[in-house]
């Protein structure tokens, strides 16, 4: 249950959902650099009621040609996607991130990395793909350093270094990211960098668990199921577990029978609420995902 990387999310084109969408990749805890307070005002309006991707498209797209470098991430993620009324394309996308990237964007690195990794529109490279993760990770996106971290553990486009690639976890989980979290106490766990430890392990599978990271939940539940690290607990195993199975990732629901056998009907039901509570906070992206800029 590593579940370390994932797909590109499919997002549906609506105005209603464009909030979320701009939340792609955007970690809390982490400066974002130079945001002009008057281009955001600006994009905000075209992300308003009753608006749709094709005006923000439009707005980027005029924010980019003026030099605005958040723009010209965002409008590269369009371009990546093929949304608001253009055609994916990765070439265009690849320009306006190295235009970017040129102001010192951080994210633009950031996508810049995805776009090696994944082979979009240039020939996939690690060795590219690091680099400018490391970049980004050092202008403090976290994302990138869940990036780096997971590279260098897996000796993608650099010698292997477990100890390396915990560290850089350890740099993103301790800024409140999600995935770094998950990813360390995955760590935590398995021992692979760190020494093991079932106790480090739940204290930050919880803490992502939290932020609603599905996979997290489910090692959490495990945890609580068994006792690792944490006082066993059937209730709060099975709310976690539930919960993350309702957000659509079922590799736990094997664990959910045996469960409901060890509780009462009350405790069922309140670990059924509890569940539902959790499903409320929505799990943050994988930031091996292109990201926009808020």
């Amino acid at each position: 249950m590593k579940g370390r990387i994932r797909g590109l999310a499919a997002s549906a084109l609506t105005a209603a959902l464009l909030a979320a969408l701009l939340g792609l990749g955007v970690r809390k805890g982490v400066a974002q650099e130079r945001i002009d307070h008057m281009s955001r005002l600006e994009t905000s309006l075209v992300l308003g009621p009753g608006k749709n991707l094709r005006d923000a498209r439009k707005c980027f797209e005029r924010e980019a040609r003026k030099g605005y470098p958040p723009a010209m991430v965002n409008l590269a993620v369009f371009y990546v996607r093929g949304w608001g009324g253009v055609e994916q394309n990765y070439g265009t996308a690849l320009y306006w991130l190295k235009e970017a990237a040129k102001q010192g964007q951080s994210r633009a690195y950031t996508n810049l990395g995805i776009l090696y990794l994944k082979g979009w529109g240039v020939p996939q490279n690690n060795e590219e793909a690091l680099k400018n993760f490391r970049i980004a990770a050092e202008r403090s996106e976290t994302g990138a350093m869940v990036n780096v971290g997971y590279m260098t553990e897996n000796g993608m486009g650099t010698t292997k270094n477990e100890a390396e690639g915990a560290e850089w976890y350890q740099r993103a989980a301790e800024r409140g990211d999600a995935w770094g979290q998950n990813n360390l106490a995955d760590a935590y766990l398995r021992g692979i960098g760190v020494a093991q430890s079932d106790t480090s392990a739940a204290g930050w599978f919880q803490k992502a668990a939290e932020q609603g990271h599905t996979g997290a939940r489910i090692k959490l539940g495990f945890l609580c199921m068994t006792g690792r690290g944490v006082k066993k607990d059937p209730l709060a195993a099975y709310a976690w577990i539930l919960a993350a199975s309702e957000a659509g990732d079922h590799r736990g629901d094997g664990y959910l029978t045996g469960l409901q056998a060890e509780l009462q009907p009350e405790q069922l039901e309140a670990a059924t609420k509890r569940a539902q509570d959790l499903h409320a906070v929505r799990e943050e992206t994988s930031p091996m995902e292109t990201a926009l800029v808020q």
